[in-house]
């Protein structure tokens, strides 16, 4: 699968049970780049147990308005997970620069998106991510050729949504299949 064939960006990445790496097992990737150099994605279903947003806040010196509700916190991937990545709707840009996914998502690495969330003005929707999936040149390719991931259409429900325990069955829900019926291992025919 070359890059030029299909470019991943803005599409959801789907763990099979077979994903060898843990920290990949039943994930749900959103792809936020994805080019002949590599790929970079969002995990959007693992969220932080010991992280709040409150907290994170504070600890950025951040106030927040109280009627802003708590956004939860995700592991974003195991890359540079110290830094914080949002990934929003469009209807927000960030001043400093918010890279513009797709037609209705975007994704801003700026302190001011966590100000403007903390204010209430920030996007519609929204989820806070520390780290990212990363990839080199042409490993993602060879990991989806390996049967490692499967690709699917993005819903707001799978990437803004609360319930994170059910995101990788309604992703693949998206694709028509039944995840009890995946195998763990693959074949060849």
């Amino acid at each position: 699968m070359e890059t030029e064939d299909t470019n991943l960006v803005g599409k959801l990445l789907i763990a099979m049970p077979n994903m060898g790496d843990p920290r990949f097992a039943r994930s749900v990737v959103y792809m936020c780049a994805h080019s002949d150099d590599g790929g970079m994605g969002l995990i959007v279903n693992k969220p932080q147990r010991d992280v709040q947003f409150s907290d994170l806040l504070g600890q950025l010196g951040i106030d927040k308005s109280p009627t802003v509700r708590d956004i939860r916190v995700h592991f974003g991937g195991p890359v540079d997970h110290a830094r914080g990545f949002v990934l929003h709707s469009i209807d927000y840009r960030s001043e400093a620069g918010t890279l513009q996914v797709d037609d209705a998502i975007g994704m801003t690495a700026t302190l001011d998106v966590l100000e403007d969330i903390a204010r209430g003005k920030g996007p519609r929707a929204s989820m806070l991510a520390l780290g990212y999936a990363g990839w080199g040149p042409g490993q993602l390719e060879r990991e989806i050729a390996q049967n490692g991931w499967l690709v699917c259409e993005p819903r707001d429900e799978i990437l803004f949504g609360r319930a994170d325990e059910h995101k990788w069955t309604a992703a693949l829900k998206v694709l028509g299949i039944n995840p009890l019926l995946l195998s763990a291992t693959s074949g060849r025919a």
